[in-house]
């Protein structure tokens, strides 16, 4: 057999660079690149193998580990997980600071391979800089962290074990059902030592990507389940980007009459005009979404794992005689709300259950009514997009300015707070990558992170990230990178002097906003007073972005135009809004517990809304 002498650090990249992904005939590389920021735990290891590697193998400099991961999982998700980075840190703080990102990826079934630096295994060092000891075994690190939150997890003790947990990781990473986050622990003294390793394993790889499909048992009661209903709706979720899907889709439902309520993940299956989409579903929903879930006597979900946001915390389907159809690649989801499950691919499935319905369409009068709401949703968006709110905008409005303004192949992102159910209900997706939202984590704190994975991903369309203050100031460090890379992403940030979404949701349990306002401390000892000056034009200034400050519409508007012109770096656009002025909920409900004893008479007129709303929960069993 043939070998090859190399560090494990020099295998592990060159393996890395050897990886590709293949499904439907299309092929490419699986790994962009590598993330990484080097310290004593890496340095002479992976940073040292990426020097001697490089260029072939691409390296990016972050700002901060887990901003890193949150590119990665936002450029794997725009290229619907058939491709993503590997990340690299130091040991301690460094790889801790990965641990959100490692969740991001593996709550939303997103590919990132994470590599943190590990203390030495070899052990006589011990205790070295940025270990945690422990008085019961000297078998464990801060990186046993990651075990919960990957999908995959190991630690190469020694060079040679590399062989085995290379391909091991790669079969989750490229799993279309069990796929997230995949860590390899790095001791840093076992990066650096040699082996003779099998030069096969340096070979090219192709992993097929497959399109599972379901029981042809479970398809043919699925078509009967379908055609006795008389008011079925589908529940478009991410399993119908990530199978490319969105063609199957529009031809399924064309032939039924079947309405589709998008999730977050799932906005875009369809295009905004399509007289069937009925935009939104759940707590972020849709007038006529809430309408016809709630009426609904089968629900077919797609590609969706039913978070409390798409079901309204179990109220937002009350049919009595309600059952569930879930297609999903992983049986887990599939099963959920003891639905009939057609476990595969969502594209195939589709494919398949079509031509068992030949002979079923819903009714005229239910099609047509999904149809008029359709354009009474688009009408709404039309009245919200042109308030002519003062003395400043609302966040309704720029959502409008912006999706009137940007190009239909553009992307919209955002991750946290008000803006993502705003955008959820108003945004008019024109093109199924057109709206990125990180909402199975919430994570602030993604979205120009994020913003930068998508341009990565898809470099030849504009993306429009928009962040509240809050979430800009939890991490915006990599408008640096941008500037580094020469990589044009237009963030705007809205200013409304706090945390808008909790200040919200702190007055719908009885409390005043209490703690998300950005004041001073008063005399009276509570953060009351006057607002705090933060710029944030000449924060991004400060970056090295370009910088528009817009103060009313027609400056904001300008501003957009100006910020299409503009190459070669990040265009940083601050507007403020009006916090007060909200885009109505539409009668949908969130399951927040509110306190059950209180002496503020608010908070206990709360907790009655609270425990009548209770009741209208169902197991769904």
């Amino acid at each position: 057999m043939k070998t090859t002498r190399l560090t494990m650090a020099q295998a592990l990249v060159r393996y890395l660079a050897c990886q590709h992904v293949e499904r439907d005939g299309a092929q490419n590389p699986f790994f962009a690149g590598m993330w990484g920021i080097f310290g004593h735990g890496n340095v002479a290891g992976v940073g040292q193998a990426l020097e001697q590697y490089a260029p072939s193998f691409r390296y990016y400099q972050s700002r901060n580990e887990q901003a890193q991961v949150l590119a990665s999982v936002a450029f794997a998700k725009q290229r619907n997980r058939l491709a993503t980075f590997a990340c690299a840190s130091s040991i301690g703080p460094g790889a801790t600071n990965m641990l959100t990102g490692a969740a991001v990826a593996t709550v939303n079934r997103i590919p990132v391979l994470i590599l943190p630096g590990d203390i030495f295994a070899e052990r006589i060092q011990a205790p070295v800089l940025q270990q945690l000891e422990s008085e019961r075994t000297q078998d464990i690190s801060v990186n046993d962290c990651f075990k919960p939150v990957s999908r995959y997890w190991d630690r190469i003790s020694r060079p040679e074990q590399l062989v085995a947990a290379l391909p091991a990781a790669m079969r989750v990473l490229t799993s279309p059902a069990d796929t997230g986050a995949v860590t390899l622990s790095l001791p840093q003294d076992v990066q650096a030592e040699a082996y003779e390793y099998p030069s096969s394993l340096f070979e090219k790889r192709v992993w097929h990507i497959p399109r599972n499909r379901p029981d042809q048992g479970a398809l043919l009661r699925a078509a009967d389940w379908i055609r006795s209903s008389q008011q079925p709706i589908i529940i478009a979720g991410g399993g119908v980007h990530y199978s490319d899907a969105h063609a199957a889709l529009e031809s399924f439902i064309a032939r039924t009459g079947i309405p589709v309520a998008e999730t977050q993940a799932g906005k875009g299956s369809l295009l905004y005009d399509n007289p069937l989409n009925l935009g939104a579903t759940g707590v972020t929903g849709t007038e006529g979404a809430i309408q016809i879930a709630a009426e609904a006597d089968l629900v077919i979900g797609i590609g969706t794992r039913y978070s409390d946001f798409t079901n309204a915390s179990k109220t937002a389907f009350a049919n009595e005689n309600l059952r569930f159809i879930n297609i999903n690649v992983a049986e887990f989801d599939a099963h959920k709300h003891n639905a009939l499950p057609l476990v595969g691919d969502a594209r195939a499935t589709l494919e398949e259950l079509l031509p068992l319905l030949e002979d079923y369409g819903v009714a005229a009068d239910y099609r047509a009514r999904v149809q008029g709401l359709n354009q009474a949703w688009d009408a709404e968006v039309h009245r919200i997009y042109n308030l002519e709110h003062e003395p400043m905008l609302s966040q309704g409005e720029v959502i409008g300015i912006v999706n009137s303004l940007s190009a239909a192949g553009d992307t919209v992102l955002c991750a946290a707070g008000s803006m993502p159910g705003d955008l959820h209900k108003l945004w008019r997706t024109r093109n199924p990558k057109g709206y990125h939202l990180e909402y199975g984590y919430s994570t602030m704190g993604y979205e120009i992170a994020g913003g930068l994975g998508v341009k990565l991903a898809d470099p030849d369309h504009e993306v429009w990230v928009m962040v509240g203050d809050g979430s800009f100031l939890m991490m915006h460090t990599e408008i640096v990178t941008m500037v580094q890379e020469g990589i044009k992403v237009n963030i705007l940030v809205l200013d409304n002097h706090g945390h808008a979404s909790i200040g919200a949701l702190s007055k719908a349990v009885g409390s005043d906003g209490f703690g998300t306002k950005f004041r001073y401390r008063s005399e009276s000892g509570q953060l009351d007073g006057e607002t705090l000056p933060i710029d944030f034009a000449k924060n991004c200034e400060s970056l090295g972005a370009h910088v528009i400050r817009a103060r009313d519409r027609a400056e904001l508007a300008a501003a957009i135009e100006k910020a299409k012109t503009i190459q070669g770096g990040p265009v940083c656009i601050i507007t403020e809004v009006d916090r007060r002025q909200r885009v109505p909920g539409y009668g949908a409900w969130w399951d927040v517990p509110v306190a059950e004893v209180s002496e503020m008479a608010a908070v206990r007129a709360a907790r009655e809304d609270y425990e009548a709303n209770k009741t209208r929960e169902n197991w769904y069993a």
